[in-house]
């Protein structure tokens, strides 16, 4: 760290100094970054595309089944039904509901206006990440239609919930609010 005017602190980028503790605890557990935060400006748009959180999201939604399936007077089509209805809710909400961010970004409230989804990959259609979150709810729809035996009653609920987690989904609907819900 070099004195700068008025004797304020500036860090120079390469520069070890060893005139302070602090510093030398630092060059000896490697390259200390001072005062750097993360490098988004808006971490909503990469969180998806993190490591593990693919993974994770698998192991969550097993977690939610086998929950489900320890519960006694459960049937079998009843949990696979329930499953899905509770994952769609869920990913209904914090995808397609929820508005903001949960950090302070210095994009002059844009993203508060813009729900996760919106958010995500900087509102670019068909990455990685959007195509997993499309086809997850497909794959558990498909999985709870085989294991309900395509009852008329499992099937008509798992279908409603399909759908009312992939239209939004959907390049058109990308920052409409259907009369006027979810507006502000």
């Amino acid at each position: 760290m070099q004195v700068g005017e008025g004797g304020c602190f500036l860090e120079t980028a390469g520069v070890e100094a060893s005139a302070s503790p602090l510093s030398r605890r630092a060059s000896e557990a490697g390259r200390m970054n001072v005062g750097v935060a993360h490098s988004e400006v808006n971490p909503n748009t990469r969180v998806m595309n993190s490591r593990g959180i693919w993974l994770a999201y698998i192991i969550l939604v097993g977690l939610l089944h086998v929950v489900l399936l320890s519960i006694p007077f459960f049937s079998i089509p009843v949990v696979w039904t329930l499953t899905n209805v509770i994952h769609n809710l869920a990913m209904y909400v914090f995808l397609h509901t929820v508005k903001g961010t949960p950090f302070e970004t210095p994009d002059q409230g844009k993203a508060r206006l813009l729900t996760h989804w919106e958010q995500m990959d900087y509102g670019l259609q068909f990455t990685s990440s959007r195509k997993f979150l499309s086809i997850s709810p497909i794959v558990l729809y498909l999985l709870a239609s085989f294991y309900t035996k395509y009852d008329a009653a499992h099937f008509l609920i798992n279908t409603a919930s399909l759908l009312s987690v992939l239209l939004p989904k959907l390049p058109q609907f990308h920052g409409v609010r259907l009369f006027g819900i979810n507006k502000y």
